[in-house]
């Protein structure tokens, strides 16, 4: 009797426990937000997107800029190898992201697409270079939140990356397209269907983000999103706190009661993503939301 009662309970575990999503967010572009060590030993983070490597390609001398973190051009963000050791020695993944909004950078052929995946991988993953901006460590892939640009060659530089993993240890490919489907700047690199996970950013685009307390537009996309795009699995990208953005903002406890349901039981759910790590910090917003991702 006692071990009939006892199924139903381990069933439910089973349900729940198959949908447990894990929690990605940015960090490099707010110098108050601590450093990246205490990010990823916080626990609340599975994966961690350094942002950003904004000026790239078309002959430019690519720009890393994080911030008040550390200067790159005087050598002083290599301090940061020790903190992705750590992080990645508790299980976190510690990807490079490349663009963001206000950079300057785009892909000018096929093979300027292939020196970018050259450079990336002598200077941030398994290669070497005697310039690597972040020493020694080596990064665990590359996130494309290419925001400007037509997007032409991201779909070679995507596929140029993923020819990497042939060479030991895999290179995870992540992206952050905007809600409304298709992205005008990734879609030609997600067809490739060879991305890991793809944290949809739902903000600033209110065609398809929450508000005024309708899920509907936002399940929508993700439907759309899910259906349309091959990858690993799906995170739903949203801003830890009001501040983080103009809008899309959703408070806790309406994504802990509707909007993660729904979108668990649509499908390819990964988790969410957070923009940003300072904002996350001040908001206490993943630490609330954790144990429903």
């Amino acid at each position: 009797m006692a071990t009939n009662q006892l199924l139903p309970l381990l069933l439910l575990a089973l349900v729940a426990g198959s949908h447990a999503g894990s929690i990605a967010v940015y960090w490099g572009q707010n110098g108050n937000e601590g450093t990246l060590a205490d990010t990823c030993s916080s626990g609340l983070y599975a994966y961690v997107n350094l942002a950003f490597l904004t000026t790239f390609g078309n002959g430019q001398t690519p720009v890393l800029n994080l911030a008040g973190h550390c200067d790159p051009s005087a050598g002083t963000c290599t301090s940061l190898s020790s903190d992705i050791q750590s992080c990645q020695s508790q299980g976190v993944k510690v990807l490079l992201s490349l663009g963001g909004a206000s950079g300057s950078y785009s892909l000018s052929s096929a093979d300027d697409a292939q020196s970018v995946a050259n450079y990336l991988w002598d200077n941030f993953l398994g290669g070497s270079s005697s310039s690597r901006p972040l020493g020694d460590a080596v990064l665990d892939g590359i996130d494309f939140d290419i925001e400007a640009t037509n997007g032409d060659f991201f779909d070679d530089l995507a596929k140029d990356l993923a020819q990497f993993s042939s060479q030991g240890k895999k290179v995870y490919l992540t992206a952050a397209p905007q809600c409304p489907y298709p992205d005008a700047h990734l879609n030609t690199a997600l067809q490739t269907g060879i991305f890991d996970y793809v944290w949809i950013q739902f903000y600033n685009n209110p065609s398809c983000e929450y508000s005024s307390g309708s899920i509907d537009n936002l399940t929508s996309a993700w439907r759309t999103w899910i259906s349309s795009v091959t990858a690993t699995s799906f995170f739903l990208g949203l801003p830890a706190s009001s501040a983080a953005a103009g809008s899309g903002y959703i408070p806790p406890d309406v994504l802990i009661s509707q909007v993660l349901p729904a979108i668990k039981s649509i499908g390819k759910y990964g988790g969410i993503m957070l923009w940003n790590r300072y904002y996350d910090e001040l908001n206490n917003y993943s630490a609330t939301v954790k144990s429903s991702v």
